[in-house]
């Protein structure tokens, strides 16, 4: 049975306070081989390093989340531009547009999300990009930017499939996880039906979007298999094909050896 790439968690998060270390050692075990943990804010991007330099199939991405971007200066950009720098950094992310809330403001929003990006440009690497309710200017600004340059994953995916299109030929992943375990997931189904198989890669978002049976609770590389069965009916696929699929494509996204 192939391995699981669980390829974004945020294993930082206070929600695993009382027990991360025995969790994370459990991975292997339970036939997760990789996980790539995902910065949000300056203070996660630490943690996340420490995190890559603790476990072998530990690695990090580099970035500050939209909704953190109220706390970035040009000295905290620094420290981000340093941290890129760490061995097994292998993204810039989460970055991009989050309409959700009003705060921070949503040019405030688009200066850290042009920064980061060219941020990635400069060092090569893939994106992880995060946008809520705001489709059209997340796409507009990948366009302009070239943003099929560096590449990357569409984080948590939740727009149409019309949408998709826009990324699919900008050449991005797409991020898929417990959400399409959810009964009112049908737009997200309509998409992931449309998606072509080699553009899908698994995702927790852990602790957060846990799936079905564990809606509500905290979520964890281990409730992976519960999003490959979802991925495998939706395409009408075995679920070996699928986590077979979603394994080869997380190397490519990251640009990892096998």
């Amino acid at each position: 049975m192939t391995d699981i790439f669980d390829t974004h968690a945020h294993y930082d998060d206070k929600a695993f306070d009382e027990d991360r270390e025995a969790l994370l050692e459990s991975l292997p075990s339970q036939g997760v081989a990789r996980v790539v943990n995902i910065g949000a804010s300056l203070a996660s991007c630490r943690r996340t390093v420490e995190l890559t330099e603790a476990y072998d199939y530990i690695y990090g991405a580099i970035g500050v989340h939209p909704s953190e971007t109220g706390e970035l200066d040009e000295e905290g950009f620094g420290q981000l531009r340093e941290m890129c720098g760490a061995e097994k950094c292998v993204a810039i992310g989460e970055i991009g547009l989050d309409y959700y809330w009003k705060e921070p403001e949503r040019e405030i929003q688009k200066k850290w999300f042009l920064r980061q990006l060219h941020l990635a440009k400069k060092t090569g690497l893939p994106v992880v990009i995060h946008s809520r309710d705001a489709a059209r200017d997340t796409v507009d600004i990948l366009e302009a930017e070239k943003g099929g340059e560096t590449g990357g994953v569409i984080h948590c995916y939740s727009y149409t499939k019309e949408t998709a299109r826009r990324f699919l030929d900008m050449g991005f992943f797409f991020g898929i996880g417990g959400v399409l375990t959810f009964q009112n997931a049908r737009k997200l189904r309509e998409a992931v039906e449309y998606i072509p198989l080699d553009r899908i890669v698994l995702e927790t978002d852990s602790p957060y979007l846990a799936p079905v049976p564990y809606r509500g609770k905290r979520n964890s590389s281990l409730h992976l298999p519960y999003v490959i069965q979802a991925l495998a009916q939706v395409k009408g696929i075995s679920e070996e094909e699928a986590r077979r699929a979603a394994w080869e494509n997380s190397l490519k996204l990251y640009r990892m050896e096998e």
